[in-house]
């Protein structure tokens, strides 16, 4: 069976809110904490009792874990407000609240605290919950979210790249986001501090191309959705140009880039370059797709010379990209054979093989497939195979460890497709447990080996619950009016018609 039988919800390119053109990728919601709740759907009370169970079996498990602590208590409040069964009272809401701001002041990691303080502020905003909780006579929160930026220490990511302040840039760019769906985005840039310039300064204090320029595409996509791009183009400096040429330096002796598993030489360059496209559509600036040389051309080229696992991954930053950019047409002639190449082959790929590069592929593939309104190229022995997948990763303590990633990426991709059950449901392959269940009981004690990979299982509960609030909820208003300048007309819709 085709998943193309079930409801989606989205029918193509055409009908993708200006959210997720933005924020397009599971990497962005997962590991970031950017974009959660995306393709609201009416309430479910299955759902709901799914995801209290999981956060209930994550609490017994690590009742110490202070992230998912609060993931539990936001995720909770988010149930009850979104249940219209419930109709909670402002009162209650405050009282619901009160727990769940001790929680993210509880967090001792200064990045976390940001990136969960900025996930409570764009709640508010999704949910259209009253603001005046969290600003008035004896609180400012928002204020509080970005004042703890300032905490955030450099490279305090111990994998062997050099990050620098790559947290830090990364934090700007939630509580931005989070600020600006709050309609506060003017704090930004008034009073004694220009937050905005003071993030662009740290992109200079990222050493490695592969990192900076990742940060730099998202902050760069925020300020453009902020109205704040006169800072990125029109001053003294242009980042933009400053970030291509940073690019460009990838292949310099000592910017070599450490990942979780061997990738292929030119993956390193192919993957920034895809994310900085996306800020040049988001910029509405079409000269930089030529500042230095051909972009389109050199990611085309790029694009045919990494791996099959790898294109997997990389075909929804391609595809969205280019839709955003206008050029899908141009680039992609026969978009259904590029598919039917990119994600038709799912079967030569093994998402039990390793974590990341084959264990996500699948829902990279799938998300692919839901937005290009090709869903009939990912079959039911697909989503068999990936929720079968996680006892292969016993095989190696690094796969053991990093078991988040693929539950993460599963849980949140299976969930936009209507397919969440194949995971919460007894498997043989499981012994009678389900797969959510089964990797949950093999974690450590208090997640002690997992560490702050645990936090990607938080996002995609609290995005699986924050999609319940309604179909009828829109984009918040900063989403809701901001113009793809590049393609034809303002919001979904795009002169580039490929669904």
């Amino acid at each position: 069976m085709a998943i193309a039988s079930l409801a989606l919800p989205v029918s193509g390119l055409d009908a993708l809110p200006n959210e997720s053109r933005m924020i397009a990728t599971p990497w962005s919601r997962m590991v970031r904490g950017i974009g959660l709740g995306q393709y609201p759907v009416d309430y479910d009370s299955v759902a709901a009792a799914r995801i209290r169970e999981t956060f209930d079996r994550l609490a017994a498990k690590m009742p110490f874990h202070t992230y998912t602590v609060f993931a539990r208590l936001l995720t909770e409040l988010i149930l009850t407000v979104a249940n219209p069964g419930t109709e909670p009272s402002p009162a209650q809401v405050r009282r619901a609240l009160g727990p769940v701001v001790a929680a993210v002041r509880a967090e001792g990691n200064a990045y976390y605290r940001v990136i969960a303080g900025s996930i409570l502020l764009e709640t508010f905003a999704k949910l259209e919950m009253d603001p005046g909780l969290l600003v008035n006579d004896s609180v400012d929160l928002p204020a509080e979210i970005l004042a703890a930026v300032d905490g955030i220490q450099p490279d305090r990511i111990k994998d062997g790249n050099r990050h620098g302040d790559y947290e830090r840039l990364s934090a700007y760019s939630a509580v931005m986001l989070a600020l600006g769906q709050l309609g506060l985005k003017e704090r930004l840039v008034t009073g004694p501090r220009n937050h905005v310039r003071e993030a662009l300064d740290l992109l200079e204090r990222i050493p490695s191309p592969f990192f900076r320029v990742r940060a730099a595409s998202m902050l760069l996509s925020v300020i453009s959705l902020l109205g704040y791009d006169a800072l990125v183009f029109d001053g003294e400096r242009d980042y933009m140009k400053e970030v291509l040429d940073h690019l460009d330096r990838t292949f310099d002796p000592g910017n070599e880039v450490s990942f979780p598993q061997p990738v292929t030489p030119r993956f390193a360059k192919t993957y920034p370059l895809l994310t900085l496209l996306n800020a040049i559509a988001m910029s509405g600036r079409v000269e930089y797709l030529r500042y230095g040389r051909d972009r389109l051309a050199e990611i085309k080229e790029l694009m045919g010379t990494i791996s099959r696992s790898e294109r997997a991954h990389m075909t929804l930053y391609y595809v969205v990209a280019l839709h955003n950019l206008g050029r899908l047409t141009e680039q992609v002639p026969d978009l259904d054979a590029h598919l039917e190449e990119a994600v038709g082959r799912w079967q030569d790929i093994d998402p039990g093989e390793d974590f990341f590069l084959h264990g996500v592929a699948y829902p990279y593939l799938i998300e692919t497939a839901m937005i290009t309104g090709r869903t009939d190229l990912i079959t039911d022995e697909a989503l068999e195979r990936q929720a079968d997948a996680f006892r292969d990763h016993d095989r190696t303590e690094q796969d053991r460890v990093n078991r988040p990633f693929p539950l993460s990426y599963s849980l949140n991709a299976f969930g936009e497709i209507g397919v969440a059950d194949r995971l919460f449901a007894p498997r043989a392959r499981y012994g009678g447990a389900s797969a959510v269940t089964w990797v949950i009981d093999r974690f450590s004690e208090n997640g002690r080996e997992e560490g702050t990979r645990l936090t990607m299982v938080d996002h995609a509960l609290i995005s699986c619950a924050l999609r319940l609030r309604g179909a009828h909820r829109r984009e918040t208003e900063l989403f809701r009016t901001f113009r793809f300048r590049l393609t034809e007309t303002p919001g979904a819709a795009s002169a580039d018609r490929t669904s």
